[in-house]
């Protein structure tokens, strides 16, 4: 039990870290939501623009592929799976996604957005935040690797041997 304990606390640790990558990755590929400000108010340049719901999605894809090669990593690695595993799949992924929501925060534009606009200028776009609106999204990782290591283990795990048929009677009881 010590083994595997120490087995899923690398596992959550490795997942946690990997939330760098992922944070980075969002920082990197989500859209850049496009701000106007007029000298009193700071507005969206295209009201109707996708791009708020681009960087959640794009938070939620990235965590999901995250996700799934977590699980496949940690099923080649490790195939007879267990509860510390899983716990430590879904306890990894909350970590690094937290870490990664934190650290894209931080690497993208200012949260001051009335000082931004103040610096660009009346009538100049710039970019917002980054957000993530859905907060569900920092689930997402866990819900992949817990969804796709439970397939991995049911389609390739090891199997509990067949009971022989002819040891026992009906009932559990030895033949007559």
């Amino acid at each position: 039990m010590k083994t595997e304990v120490r087995e899923a606390a690398v596992i959550a640790l490795a997942m946690a870290v990997g939330g760098v990558l992922l944070g980075v990755l969002w920082w990197w590929l989500a859209p850049e939501v496009p701000l106007v400000s007029d000298s009193s108010a700071v507005y969206l340049k295209d009201t109707e623009g996708e791009q708020a719901i681009g960087v959640d999605g794009t938070f939620i894809l990235l965590a999901l592929g995250f996700g799934l090669v977590s699980a496949l990593v940690v099923f080649v690695l490790r195939r007879r799976g267990g509860i510390p595993i899983v716990v430590a799949l879904t306890v990894g992924g909350v970590l690094g996604s937290l870490l990664a929501w934190r650290l894209g925060i931080w690497l993208g534009p200012t949260q001051d957005v009335a000082a931004h606009a103040r610096e660009v200028g009346r009538g100049v776009t710039f970019a917002a935040p980054l957000e993530l609106g859905a907060k569900g999204a920092l689930l997402a990782w866990s819900l992949a690797a817990l969804v796709g290591h439970l397939g991995l283990t049911a389609l390739f795990g090891p199997r509990d041997p067949e009971p022989d048929a002819y040891a026992q009677g009906p009932y559990g009881a030895p033949p007559a």
